[in-house]
């Protein structure tokens, strides 16, 4: 087990040495996963599904987009998916959420992706909600 945790830490090093050596050359550097599509299907009056696409250009076991949430323009959370591993061979991939309650006078959303190691971040999508 302690072996494990040895390889771990070291992969975590690396990629916090390779990030600072790219930061310091002046490359930038993603930090956060991109949505960079999303499709939304009415339910009911009141319910939506999502279908977000979303790019991760750290899709490791060690780091990858972990969830993706629908907020209102505000910041109010309606709903969010939770993502249990990687992506690394689906780039960008494309997830739902289904039965997400948003209230009548809600017209747009946006939807937001989150890193496992940052948090949330990076390119969001403002949409409109069908019929509203």
């Amino acid at each position: 087990m302690s072996r494990i945790l040895a390889t771990f830490a070291i992969a975590l090093a690396v990629a916090g040495a390779s990030m600072a050596m790219a930061e310091s050359a002046g490359l930038k550097v993603q930090k956060y996963p991109d949505v960079v599509d999303v499709r939304v299907h009415v339910r009911s009056d009141s319910r939506f599904d999502f279908d977000a696409t979303i790019s991760s250009p750290y899709d490791t076991p060690q780091r990858y987009a972990d969830a993706f949430r629908v907020m209102s323009t505000e910041g109010i959370q309606f709903g969010e998916r939770h993502l249990f591993h990687d992506h690394a061979n689906q780039q960008p991939f494309t997830r739902d959420l289904y039965g997400v309650a948003i209230p009548a006078g809600i017209k747009t959303v946006i939807i937001q992706a989150r890193d496992k190691q940052y948090g949330y971040g990076g390119k969001t999508l403002q949409v409109t909600l069908p019929g509203r």
